[in-house]
């Protein structure tokens, strides 16, 4: 089985919806930029946090450009949890001119 991907513009949407973002970059790279709302989980600590993915609907997954989160994607996958990867990441969210939010707190 495939894990399901999207790009930054259905994210987007999702996030106005009320959808759920991992952010699974390390804790110095999303204190200096991150999509608003993001939730910090970093990909060495995704195993030991599934129950931040788990909810009602799929949990999208982001990192700097869509590798890392890929691979949280395949450890929730694993543990039947429904994600999305965001192709592209933080980069393609911050290049297309959608806001940043700096610091240690998701909004």
């Amino acid at each position: 089985m495939g894990i399901a991907e999207t790009d930054i513009d259905h994210l987007s949407d999702a996030l106005d919806g009320g959808a759920r973002l991992i952010d699974v970059r390390e804790p110095d790279e999303y204190r200096d930029g991150h999509v608003p709302g993001a939730v910090l989980v970093p990909l060495a600590t995704v195993p030991d946090q599934l129950e931040q993915f788990r909810g009602d609907g799929p949990t999208y997954v982001i990192c700097r450009s869509g590798g890392r989160s890929m691979q949280a994607c395949e450890i929730a996958a694993d543990h039947g949890i429904d994600v999305v990867n965001v192709s592209g990441g933080t980069l393609a969210w911050a290049t297309s001119g959608r806001p940043i939010t700096a610091g240690d707190e998701p909004a």
